[in-house]
């Protein structure tokens, strides 16, 4: 739009308000090199602008997330100032918080401080994407070829699939048979890459999600593919920002192959879906698609995930991700789950050595490490405790795929739905009064091993739902 187009579509009685947008647009547009910046306001936000300036990855970037107490038309006006677009909303209680972006072009140091000036302004951040490193696959587990056909609560599955190694560890059946617990009545969420929602093993117990990285209803990934059928997620792709390994071998009968960066963490969602269920069978998935096939998402998209989780009725919200950096709005976002009784459970991350990483080590997250089938540390778990509370089996983990098969996976990503799916346990015995504070305080009734980086130990979800029975003064 010219200047002149502009004026010619304002009244006189507005003269005086058009003049102003004028001369701001002229500002921003017409002179960057000569605009005058307003003083530093007391509401910065120096995460954000130590990244900008500090010429990282975030340099570039022109999306950010925006918190504006004035609301949508408060954001509107103040973009139509300094040459912002309003993407969308993202769902928070107050109607605060928006993705907004930017032309490339736009300093993104000028456009910060011009935007931190605008009346209502109170938090700017990056919308970052969310990465972190993959771990090493190790040997094929026997377990993964024991096809032999079981019921398993109303589905048939493999034989392997239940007594593969990490679910003795965890003890789900002598919890499930002792207590007459399968997470009847819960429902957990998972912030992932979505489900296939024509699994036989989880259709059933699949409640409707959405698909944030399309803005549709559903939460499927099978969206991400055109292939007709999909077998191997071939060793040498790296994952990109869920916390998995590239998937180690699954059913070859079907004649498809997912190759290569485009797919490097397909089938990832149905695989973290598969372990809740292996641990709480009638618990409800609710498949929230926060990321793509490769691994790629926003941080505005788990945004809107958390919050979707808890206004839709989730208990227990499961997250086998990773922010490398502090967010405000995430920890905002953990809080308002936290203090409606929603229990947040994270992944500790692949980088092998003691490193915060979020949502984990956020203190209303109960964050999981990764340990061996032996019971000792995975070589590529971070650790450190704090923040680590619990670890869990996360090697040679067998699990739910895409296209009625099964896969084995290492990694953080399949540690943390194991403490999930317990935490299901725990609030069918009684889901009103269990907070985030009281199934942490159950979990920590761990298998001690002696490695005390690792938290209270290893998973073990018969002393953990005792535990919370003793406290309601079950027996």
């Amino acid at each position: 739009m010219t200047r002149n187009t502009f004026v010619e579509k304002c009244s006189r009685a507005k003269a005086g308000v058009c003049a102003a947008l004028i001369l701001a647009i002229f500002t921003v547009y017409v002179q960057p090199a000569v605009a005058i910046a307003p003083p530093v306001p007391a509401k910065t936000n120096t995460q954000l602008l130590g990244g900008l300036l500090g010429g990282g990855g975030v340099l570039g970037a022109n999306r950010y997330i925006v918190r504006d107490t004035k609301g949508l038309l408060g954001l509107n006006l103040t973009c139509l100032l300094f040459g912002c677009k309003v993407l969308q909303g993202i769902g928070d209680p107050d109607a605060q918080l928006f993705v907004v972006t930017t032309s490339p072009l736009l300093s993104p140091v000028v456009f910060l401080t011009q935007l931190l000036s605008g009346a209502g302004i109170t938090n700017v951040e990056v919308d970052q994407a969310v990465a972190t490193q993959g771990s090493n696959i190790g040997a094929t587990p026997e377990y993964l070829t024991d096809k032999t056909p079981v019921s398993y609560y109303g589905t048939t599955v493999w034989e392997g699939y239940l007594l593969q190694t990490p679910n003795q560890i965890v003890r789900t059946n002598t919890t499930q048979s002792a207590y007459g617990v399968d997470g009847t009545g819960v429902t957990v969420a998972i912030i992932d890459t979505g489900v296939d929602p024509n699994n036989t093993v989880l259709r059933s117990k699949l409640v409707y999600g959405y698909d944030f990285t399309r803005n549709k209803n559903g939460g499927s990934e099978m969206g991400d593919i055109n292939q007709s059928t999909a077998g191997v997620v071939d060793g040498s792709a790296q994952p990109a920002q869920v916390n998995q390994s590239t998937v180690g071998v699954v059913d070859q009968s079907t004649a498809g192959v997912v190759d290569g960066p485009p797919y490097a963490a397909f089938g990832h969602g149905t695989m973290t879906a598969g372990l809740v269920h292996l641990v709480a069978p009638n618990a409800q998935i609710m498949p929230l698609k926060a990321f793509n096939a490769n691994g790629t998402g926003y941080a505005s998209d788990v945004l809107r995930a958390i919050y979707y989780a808890v206004n839709h009725g989730a208990k227990v919200i499961s997250m086998s991700f990773d922010f490398t950096s502090y967010s405000q709005e995430l920890e905002t976002a953990v809080n308002y789950a936290t203090l409606r009784g929603v229990i947040c459970v994270a992944s500790a991350g692949n980088d092998g050595q003691i490193a915060k990483v979020y949502p984990a080590s956020l203190a209303n997250v109960i964050d999981v490490a990764s340990t061996s089938n032996n019971n000792t540390p995975s070589a590529f778990s971070n650790y450190g405790a704090p923040p680590v509370w619990v670890s869990a089996p996360g090697e040679a983990v067998m699990t739910t795929y895409p296209f009625n098969t099964y896969a084995a996976g290492w990694g953080t990503s399949f540690s943390a739905p194991l403490v999930s799916g317990t935490v299901a346990l725990m609030a069918d015995v009684n889901s009103l009064f269990l907070t985030k504070q009281q199934a942490a305080k159950a979990l920590s009734n761990a298998q001690q091993i002696g490695y005390s980086q690792y938290g209270y130990g290893v998973l073990d979800s018969y002393q953990a739902v005792k535990a919370w029975r003793n406290a309601l003064g079950l027996r």
